[in-house]
């Protein structure tokens, strides 16, 4: 036996090495690449049927046979996946996993998709890449978890829902049931999609952020907060939709960088400079300059900015001798946008400005200040920034500091108001005011230049709209204090890929807070009160406690639909030390929906979450908040560390500053950690040409259309494993692009790969590996040594998997079929599986390679196309009726197939039959006989290990060669005939990691056959051509 020959060997070797111990090392052929690529004869790569028999022996050859077809097109695929998802049990797959035993849990916490429209290939990309995940933890033994849920409230349904209506005559419950039925509709449409698409998951069994028991969980995490100070009110400036009259946050903005604004260049007549400039240069005639491209903000300017460590001049035109004071750095820019030089007067430090007081252009008996700020930059402009606190953020942060006013001009469709005056009331600041304003500063001489400026400018991610910044009394979050926490946790946690982490850190460092008040109806109530004559907010652990109660049995309807008596009781009033309910009316803003998911990890993940209530109204059960699942689904999550973690967030690089973030604020704030131990962000889904999908540009990919085929004879029904392949192929981590091209060539590939799939099927139809396995030490040489190359197969798509790199997969598995099946393992084995006998050893110990094989192979790509591997499966041998691959498990390797010595035998003859097809190209290696001289070596005992006699005809060697015979010799004959073919080579064994190395050397005849072809087998071992050869004549004795 093989292990007895290397063994023996070894021990030769350690008694002239005490260093050397154990067994031998992987072995490289040297000067020659791995043979899996060389196919004998005709090169073909592909599982061909030898050509046929003639008469008598037809029969007796034992072809492929299978009713598993190599294609399925059209309705007939279609047909085919509907049925295998009812076959199989797709529908029912996620309960029983969730019934049966398991020592280890993956959670997968899925991200709402928003319930607004159809579902599209962002959609495909997202559902699939996270199922591919799940069913991978699920088939090696882990319990899922895994509840998919839609995002449900927000503007971009409510304008849907209303259409042309709009709002006017509506009540906020009339807007909101429209609303809840226009959501609705839309996750029926997508969960349909969902189905279609293979995702594992109990599909009525969903969460919704609309439900009353999502809405109570995401009122605790809002009074939690609110108990720590985190959630606060203020009147500040934030981004304001006029196009949609509410505040936004951050997250619901979409930067346009082709956005065009009218940019000025406009004087503020000095009124008064520090006496140690005076000195150089009078204060007559002297203007600051200042630059904007927001010219509507002018009329709101409270100051006039400068950076105190900066150097800037006071400069004469020499066109018009005006004196203006900017930066020194800006000189050369400006003096070339004038198109006139400036003669510098004095240079001063910016601090030096500090105490200096400057005419208001617009407002002829204003004055405003220069003040020192931090943000001013020199990148653009004059290094001298237009202070408006009212409408912007730093400005707003300056007046803070110098107790400036923040008065504001704009109402909340845009328009200026009466505090604007007379001339401006009533216009648009983004269109006929911004006008307005500048011919305002041309008529007083303070306007020195206008140009038009093309730069990223804020729009509403729902409208498209560009929005304003504009001071409104609105409820925040303090992110500034949660900040470090969440930068902090943010490090314990993996994120692929990780250049992602320095963009979501960036984004938590920019948020300073979190505006989470909306001016709209379709939402979750912010549950506070407002006293009628003060206005001051009633809110506290008592009056929400006893909402979310309501919420939680009646829907946050309830805020609408119940007399305030009952949302704010004399008992509650009584504990919050409150006047009578007469006093108060219900506030009407809703929380941002970015909070709504932000929320998610309480509601869906955390089994014991539960407010720090006093005297709660109603105990709270355990488990209660899923109260909407069944029991079996209701216990959220159970980890070792018991932390309530998701193993992994999975959603597009939009996410970051999005539900990411939402979630990481919030959880922080509560349980100060992460709701997730790891974060895979993925790129958007893109056309061919790498652009971004729009209706105007026609190139639209819709899933369903990719599914069941379109108009356009380009686009055929490819069905759901065509589009799953598509996502796993793909880097999902850039943006990923989707077409005919990608489409073709994964259906291709899926073809190909039911080309082998066939083939492995034909050759077991005939086995049961249950009884008629061979045990591996009884195996072939070559057959173990496929079953060690799918044990190495196994760990590294495990590996891969494991990494949310299913692209690794796919290349592993085309390696693995194409170079080590097709390519060399098919080629080899169809003389012994179609010739051999039925039920001898050799054939049994084929078969049972090719059932691991295919079994492997199967399961590896099973969460990749679960509707070909089940199909497969139904065709499979060894396994009763009705039971299904997802429900069998992982692949399953075993250690016992890497035997020692075995790689370095096999890849020892394939090195050989390297340089024997090398020396015969283009010919059919069966037609020659060849002798292999090797000196007593290692090598020499490997190959005797595949061939005991000095010659043969039927060895393992023979058949590892592929030609007619086999001379084993320590060297090659000297009376080889004229016409024989000589070579050497060289074959590198590495011992103990290379602390032992054995070049061996080989030499190579190679003869012509004089032996016959047999009419059977073909092979050429017969006497004469009418004659069978020995091994034909015994299988068809034995047959008769």
């Amino acid at each position: 036996m093989l292990l007895c020959r290397v063994s023996a060997a070894l021990g030769r070797w350690s008694r002239r090495s005490p260093r050397v111990h154990g067994l031998l090392r992987r072995a490289v052929p040297l000067g020659s690449s791995r043979c899996h690529g060389v196919s004998a004869g005709d090169g073909s790569s592909q599982p061909a049927e030898p050509a046929s028999v003639q008469g008598l022996y037809r029969d007796s050859v034992l072809l492929p046979r299978t009713d598993f077809p190599m294609k399925l097109a059209g309705q007939k695929l279609l047909d085919r996946e509907v049925e295998i998802q009812q076959a199989s049990g797709f529908a029912e797959l996620y309960s029983w996993q969730r019934e049966r035993k398991a020592k280890k849990e993956f959670c997968l916490h899925d991200g709402p998709p928003y319930a607004n429209g159809d579902p599209h290939v962002g959609h495909a990309l997202n559902k699939i890449l996270k199922d591919i995940r799940n069913r991978f933890e699920m088939l090696r033994g882990r319990q899922v978890h895994y509840i998919p849920g839609w995002d449900c409230h927000g503007l971009p349904i409510e304008l849907k829902a209303l259409g042309e209506l709009g709002t006017s005559g509506l009540t906020p419950l009339q807007i909101r049931q429209k609303a809840r039925e226009f959501a609705e509709n839309a996750i029926a449409r997508q969960k349909a999609a969902f189905q279609r698409w293979g995702v594992m998951a109990d599909w009525d069994q969903c969460y919704f952020t609309y439900t009353g028991t999502y809405e109570a969980a995401q009122l605790k995490v809002f009074q939690e907060m609110h108990n720590k100070e985190l959630i606060y009110q203020d009147y500040k400036p934030v981004f304001w939709s006029p196009s949609s009259r509410t505040a936004l946050a951050e997250a619901e903005l979409e930067y346009n960088p082709e956005h065009v604004s009218r940019a000025i260049y406009v004087t503020f007549p000095v009124v008064k400079l520090p006496q140690s400039i005076t000195k150089e240069a009078a204060e007559d005639n002297v203007s600051v300059l200042v630059w904007t491209t927001q010219p509507w903000t002018i009329p709101a300017n409270q100051a006039v900015c400068y950076m105190p460590n900066a150097q800037y001049s006071i400069v004469r035109r020499a066109d018009t001798g005006d004196q203006l004071l900017l930066a020194t750095e800006r000189l050369a820019s400006v003096s070339t946008l004038l198109g006139t030089e400036l003669e510098t007067v004095v240079t001063f430090t910016g601090s030096q400005l500090e105490g200096g007081v400057c005419k208001h252009p617009t407002i002829s008996a204003k004055e405003v200040p220069l003040l020192p700020a931090n943000h001013v930059t020199m990148a653009k402009g004059t290094g001298l920034v237009h202070t408006a606190p009212a409408h912007g953020m730093e400005d707003y942060s300056v007046a803070s500091q110098f107790k400036l006013s923040v008065e504001c001009m704009v109402d909340e469709d845009g328009l200026f108001t009466e505090l604007a005056g007379p001339e401006l009331q009533g216009l648009s600041v983004m269109s006929e005011g911004t006008s307005r304003v500048i011919s305002m500063l041309t008529e007083s001489g303070a306007l020195v230049k206008e140009e038009k400026c093309a730069h990223s400018y804020p729009y509403d991610w729902r409208t498209k709209q560009p929005v304003v910044i504009r001071p409104s009394k609105q409820w925040f979050i303090n992110t500034a204090s949660l900040k470090d926490k969440a930068k902090d946790v943010l490090q314990k946690v993996r994120i692929l890929p990780e250049s992602a982490r320095s963009s979501m850190l960036a984004m938590l460092d920019r948020r300073t807070y979190w505006c989470i008040s909306r001016q709209r109806s379709w939402g979750v109530p912010i549950p506070v009160f407002y006293h009628k004559e003060t206005g001051e907010p009633l809110m506290n652990k008592h009056t929400v406690s006893h909402i979310a109660s309501l919420f939680k049995e009646k829907g946050s309807d309830c805020w609408w639909e119940l007399p305030i008596e009952t949302l704010l009781p004399s008992n509650v009033l009584k504990k919050s030390k409150a006047g009578p309910v007469s006093d108060y009316v219900r506030g009407e803003d809703v929380l941002d929906i970015w909070f709504d998911s932000g929320a998610s990890w309480a509601a869906v993940l955390e089994e014991e979450f539960k407010a720090e209530l006093d005297e709660p109204e109603e105990p709270e059960q355990p488990e209660s908040r899923l109260g909407w699942l069944p029991s079996l689904l209701r216990k959220p999550l159970t980890t070792t560390e018991s932390d309530s973690r998701a193993d992994v967030y999975v959603e597009g690089k939009d996410q970051l500053g999005g539900w990411f973030q939402s979630s990481l604020l919030t959880s922080v704030a509560v349980r100060n950690k992460a709701p997730y131990k790891s974060l895979v962000v993925h790129g958007f889904a893109v056309s061919e040409k790498g652009e971004k999908m729009s209706k105007s540009l026609g190139n639209v990919v819709d899933p369903d259309t990719v599914i069941n085929g379109g108009k356009d004879p380009s686009m055929p029904a490819y069905g759901a494993d065509v589009l799953r392949w598509w996502v796993a192929e793909s880097n999902v981590f850039s943006e990923v692009q989707i077409g005919p091209g990608a489409l073709n060539s994964a259906r291709e590939s899926i073809n190909k790969l039911r080309n082998t799939l066939k083939f492995l099927l034909g050759n077991v139809h005939s086995f049961d590996p249950r009884t008629q396995a061979v045990d591996p030490k009884e195996m072939h040489y070559v057959d173990q040594y496929m079953l060690h190359l799918l044990r190495e197969y196994s760990m590294k798509v495990t590996d891969a998997y494991s990494e949310f790199d299913a692209g690794r997969v796919i290349r592993l598995l085309q390696a693995f079929v194409s170079r080590d099946l097709s390519s060399f393992y098919f080629s080899i084995i169809k003389d012994r599986l179609y010739c051999d006998p039925e039920d001898s050893l050799g054939r049994r110990s084929c078969q049972t390679a090719l059932e691991e094989i295919l079994d492997g192979v199967v399961r590896s790509v099973a969460p990749i196309l679960p509707h070909l591997s089940e199909e497969v499966y139904l065709h499979a041998p060894g396994h009763d009726e009705g039971e299904t691959l997802f429900k069998s498990g992982w692949i399953k390797s075993s250690s016992v197939w890497k035997r020692p010595g075995l790689e370095e035998a096999v890849e020892g003859a394939c090195a050989i039959r390297d340089s024997f097809l090398s020396s015969i190209p283009g010919k059919n290696a069966a037609q020659y006989d060849l002798i292999i001289a090797i000196e007593p070596c290692l090598l020499f005992e490997l190959m005797e290990s595949l061939q005991d006699e000095p010659v043969s005809t039927s060895s393992q060697l023979v058949e590892l060669m592929m030609c007619a015979k086999v001379s084993l010799a320590s060297e090659l004959p000297r009376d080889l005939p004229s016409d024989a073919l000589r070579s050497h080579g060289n074959f590198l064994i590495n011992l103990e990691g290379g602390v032992i190395r054995e070049d061996s050397r080989y030499s190579i005849a190679v003869v012509p056959s004089s032996a016959a072809r047999c009419p059977r087998c073909r092979r050429f071992t017969s006497d004469s051509t009418d004659c069978l050869c020995p091994r034909c004549q015994t299988v068809l004795s034995q047959t008769q």
